[in-house]
């Protein structure tokens, strides 16, 4: 069958919709709050090798490592040949292809008349895989070993028989086993329906069509990311931003250093000058760190661009291993998404050199990761794992935007009253942060203020969090946006928490508050209009 312009829209948009489906499964099927209500996952279609060509609308440090991590896994794991049909391939190791041990992928392979003709996946954030601290985000794990249960690859269905060896191991490993597997049971159910919408349309068209829709689908993206670096000026630009520690050495800053060189077509990306790999969690795997670099250069291409795995091939990487951004085993990797965040920050900084126009200052830049393990008079235990946001940065032409998932996130809330009625906790209170947005002519952003209080006779808080140092910066004469701050209060009285503890004994009535950054401001406070000053007014509380 000859595939014309229509019949490739058709495909795309088919395979498109399949990957929302899937998504829609997860949402509409899955247990922990993690998944359901901060929506923490993604989904997508791929083509025989293993490059994504079609995903969800979800979260970026997912999506644009996941043919990272199917393509290591057919390359070094389980061959192309050793797929049948009705396996699904499942594992979280960062050193096989992952990000971080909460993260699980779950692959399966598309069959067509016994041809191999894609692959769907779907990556869930559980709400605990094991190691020191519930919700294994340990901020002072010195390998990864102690971040929890590591999957290698493996077979969790084997010609669509469950492996009950496997699911067993799961279970005796994580502190909430009942909502993992029913999570990961929502992953399974998300790799149905995407393989049976993928089969529709490769019923009406045929293996080799949506194998050639696939190449096309690439080449289609590949063509539109090259007019997008064309369309910069030839150059190098150079930015560079910090996180404020690993959680080890505290105070020690941990550089993430780009060196973006645009020249015709075609960028390359020098990360060669970021920090060495550190003791404490906050490295990151290439997997994660191509994810921030490919994000930051597809946000500057036209908004009609289909992102799919051709948007990746104009672009290079050189990050040496053993460095912050390519961690050598068994380096912890918990909080990669630090780092995530933080190249993402640098990144825009380069490029706002080359198209000042398009980029916006610093948003929040971090995931403030806090996580709440209760203890009831019986011993049972609960566990949240909540990931604040903060304010985006101001653009060259608008103010930022308050409290709102950015850059590498793209996650939700968790309602109050969804806590309150699974766990000992109340939230006092959940507003906007008053000034903590940058300066300038356009506001950065505003950040978050969260209080949680303990209603249990135990608790044990575990926070993995960062910009209580670095604060996200302004561009072209903004200022920068206030710092974060987590405070217990205790009897009437405050005490600083580390924004990077494990396991701190909490008790009843203690309250602790989360105050996150805001966005940094674009232009010079000086020429901001009188009746942006006065909205500003109107937003205090």
């Amino acid at each position: 069958m000859t595939l014309g312009p229509i019949e490739i829209e058709v495909i795309r948009n088919a395979l498109t919709a399949a990957a929302a489906e899937m998504d829609v499964t997860i949402w509409r099927t899955s247990r922990s709050t993690i998944v359901r209500e901060l929506l923490d996952y993604s989904t997508a279609v791929f083509d025989a090798d293993g490059a994504n060509l079609a995903q969800s609308a979800r979260i970026p440090s997912h999506l644009n490592s996941m043919t990272h991590a199917l393509r290591t896994l057919l390359a070094e794991h389980v061959p192309p040949t050793a797929w049948n049909e009705g396996d699904v391939v499942i594992f979280n190791d960062p050193y096989c292809g992952g990000q971080h041990l909460p993260d699980i992928l779950a692959f399966r392979a598309v069959f067509h008349e016994g041809t191999r003709i894609g692959f769907v996946g779907a990556l869930c954030h559980h709400i605990d895989v094991g190691g020191l601290a519930a919700g294994s985000y340990a901020a002072k794990a010195t390998e990864i070993f102690q971040e929890g249960l590591r999957i290698p690859p493996v077979k969790l269905l084997d010609c669509g028989v469950r492996n009950d060896a496997v699911w067993a191991m799961i279970r005796q490993n994580v502190r909430k086993p009942d909502l993992l597997l029913g999570d990961l049971s929502s992953q399974l159910a998300s790799l149905d329906v995407g393989a049976a919408a993928v089969l529709r349309v490769a019923r009406r068209f045929g293996a080799d069509a949506m194998i050639e829709a696939g190449t096309r689908i690439l080449a289609m993206s590949e063509a539109g990311m090259r007019a997008a670096l064309a369309r910069m000026p030839d150059g190098i630009y150079e930015f560079e931003d910090f996180l404020d520690d690993d959680g080890i050495a505290i105070g020690q800053r941990i550089r993430l250093h780009v060196r973006l060189t645009i020249a015709g077509d075609t960028a390359h990306v020098d990360l060669s000058g970021c920090s060495p790999q550190a003791a404490g969690p906050i490295n990151a795997t290439l997997a994660s760190t191509n994810a921030a670099v490919m994000f930051a250069l597809m946000c500057c291409a036209d908004p009609s661009l289909h992102m799919s795995a051709g948007c990746y091939r104009p672009i290079t990487v050189h990050a040496p291993e053993g460095l912050v951004v390519n961690a050598r085993h068994p380096a912890p990797v918990a909080h990669r998404i630090a780092v995530g965040h933080r190249l993402l920050n640098a990144m825009m900084g380069a490029l706002h050199q080359a198209v000042p126009h398009l980029v916006p200052a610093a948003y929040y830049g971090n995931s403030y990761v806090t996580t709440f393990q209760t203890v009831a008079e019986s011993d049972a235990r609960e566990v949240l794992v909540e990931i604040e946001i903060g304010g985006s940065g101001a653009h060259p032409a608008k103010d930022g935007v308050n409290a709102y998932a950015s850059g590498m996130h793209n996650n939700s809330n968790i309602p109050v009253e969804m806590i309150e009625a699974q766990l000992p906790l109340t939230v006092l209170r959940y507003g906007l942060r008053d000034g903590s947005g940058g300066p300038g002519r356009f506001r950065g952003g505003l950040g978050l203020v969260r209080e949680w209080r303990i209603d249990s006779p135990r608790c044990f808080f575990t926070a993995n969090m960062d910009r209580f140092d670095h604060a996200p910066y302004g561009l072209a004469g903004g200022g920068p946006a206030a710092k974060g701050a987590l405070v217990l209060r205790r009897d009437g009285a405050e005490t600083p928490i580390p924004p990077k503890t494990d396991n701190l004994p909490l008790v009843h009535g203690d309250v602790v508050r989360l105050e996150t950054s805001g966005g940094g401001g674009f232009g010079p406070p000086a020429d901001r209009a009188p009746e942006a000053a006065a909205r500003d007014a109107r937003l205090r509380y």
